[in-house]
């Protein structure tokens, strides 16, 4: 007699996952890692946005760009040549950015980065002469930075006021802080989790004391 097959169970038809139903299970499963990642930005920025900070990095463009006929430029030597070396931060529209700024107290000192430019990084220091108050340029209807749903009564942006302090011992480019945030990425260091390169798209971002000091270290 031949030998007896082994034999094993037939799946059924709604077992087999057929070519629609599989792709709407891998979509399934983008859009769950999509969520998981997202909430998990969301709540990194919540912790950021949660401490209390006493030192900041704020970017301004050094070079010409025109909107609506408006130049966009304000470097660090546009700050010193200002009246009493003092000016409006004006111009925030990312909410968090905004919230930093709200956070801001007299004295508290910050980067002057320069970005959008050939070679972005901090060229000097400034520091905090007036708290957060309403941004003029929401109400203005030629600004590029109007807000047409913005009103005086509720305004949604603020902006503060700044003073020159001084210029770095040399300008610190963004290839060689970017550079030192991977080797600490790694090896662990000041720089590891800074908010330049983890919010790098905030315009007004916290700087810890320990990110604060390495930082001006790198002047020698």
């Amino acid at each position: 007699m031949p030998p007896k097959r082994k034999e094993f169970p037939v799946s059924s038809t709604s077992d087999v996952k057929k070519p629609r139903e599989l792709a709407q299970v891998n979509g399934k499963k983008d859009r769950t890692k999509k969520n998981i990642q997202s909430a998990s930005k969301r709540k990194d920025a919540k912790c950021i946005s949660d401490k209390v900070y006493t030192h900041w990095l704020m970017k301004s463009e050094p070079e010409s760009r025109f909107e609506n006929g408006i130049d966009m430029k304000f470097s660090i030597e546009d700050l010193k040549a200002c009246s009493n070396q003092i000016s409006c931060w004006d111009g925030v529209r990312n909410y968090q950015a905004r919230n930093f700024m709200n956070q801001m107290k007299v004295g508290q000192q910050a980067f002057f980065y320069h970005s959008n430019c050939k070679e972005p990084g901090i060229a000097g220091i400034m520091k905090i002469v007036k708290e957060g108050y309403p941004d003029h340029t929401q109400f203005d209807e030629k600004d590029p930075h109007y807000d047409q749903t913005s009103s005086k009564d509720k305004p949604r942006w603020f902006m503060v006021d700044i003073q020159y302090e001084r210029m770095l011992k040399r300008y610190i480019p963004l290839s060689e802080l970017k550079a030192l945030h991977k080797k600490h990425k790694e090896d662990g260091g000041p720089l590891e989790n800074m908010a330049l390169f983890t919010s790098a798209r905030l315009s007004v971002q916290p700087v810890t004391q320990e990110e604060w000091d390495f930082i001006i270290s790198l002047e020698k």
